[in-house]
């Protein structure tokens, strides 16, 4: 009588596992709806990967400007103009967040990655 309550109980830890996995992977990070708000206010939305990543898929008003490029591709934009960064994973981005910071950009934000910018995207 005891294997198939075990089961069971199995069973249900098995359901609130896969739940919980699924409801997480759906949320968007709170620096993603950060960055969108700031584009939302007027930020420049920057993708930093390279431009056959770019090429592949990117964000409607993003423009690209590859990690590669941050040191020159930025001398045009005032230093306290709303920056929004992002790349694959949020890596690059933060190295170019990192950069700006340094040379007195003031309103640098790190979006992360581009599928975690298109899932805050949707809420």
């Amino acid at each position: 009588m005891k294997e198939p309550v075990m089961r069971q109980n199995g069973l249900k830890a098995l359901l609130a596992l896969l739940s919980a996995w699924f409801s997480f992977g759906a949320q968007a990070s709170e620096r993603a709806v950060l960055a969108w708000q700031m584009v939302n206010e007027g930020a420049l939305l920057i993708d930093v990967r390279t431009v056959e990543e770019y090429a592949q898929g990117h964000l409607d008003t993003a423009l690209n400007w590859p990690l590669s490029e941050v040191e020159t591709a930025f001398n045009a934009i005032e230093k306290e103009r709303p920056i929004v960064l992002y790349c694959r994973s949020g890596n690059r981005s933060g190295i170019a967040q990192k950069y700006l910071l340094e040379q007195g950009y003031t309103r640098v934000h790190n979006g992360g990655g581009y599928e975690e910018m298109r899932q805050a995207a949707n809420k």
